[in-house]
């Protein structure tokens, strides 16, 4: 996948903590000019963007999702990622794991692993 063709960017974790990746992506895809969504069932918004609770209720022409939560959360939220349609999601570092794999291949999806969205849209 390539980081830099996308444009709508689903950000799972999105935290309005500045000392936490949820937030420091956020604010670094959007300073790129993505637009990003966050996607957080606590918040109402995060950095003056409507914050999603779910990505079930994501608009449907979300490019990625890009997954900055543990991953015994990341696995429930994948599943109702692909059951909602979506094909193209991304696990920052430390959100994957081999249980998120082995459930990802055996479905019909793009993934990154172990790579950082931040790293992969520098100019």
């Amino acid at each position: 996948m390539d980081a830099k063709k996308f444009k709508k960017i689903a950000l799972v974790g999105a935290t309005p903590d500045p000392k936490k990746y949820g937030n420091i992506i956020l604010k670094d895809l959007k300073t790129k000019g993505f637009e990003v969504i966050p996607v957080n069932p606590r918040y109402e918004q995060i950095d003056n963007l409507k914050c999603f609770k779910s990505v079930k209720e994501l608009p449907e022409d979300v490019d990625v999702i890009v997954f900055v939560v543990p991953p015994k959360i990341g696995l429930q939220v994948a599943k109702d990622a692909i059951n909602s349609g979506f094909r193209k999601l991304w696990f920052q570092p430390g959100a994957e794991s081999k249980e998120i794999k082995d459930f990802l291949d055996s479905e019909d999806v793009e993934y990154s692993f172990r790579r950082c969205i931040m790293v992969e849209t520098r100019s």
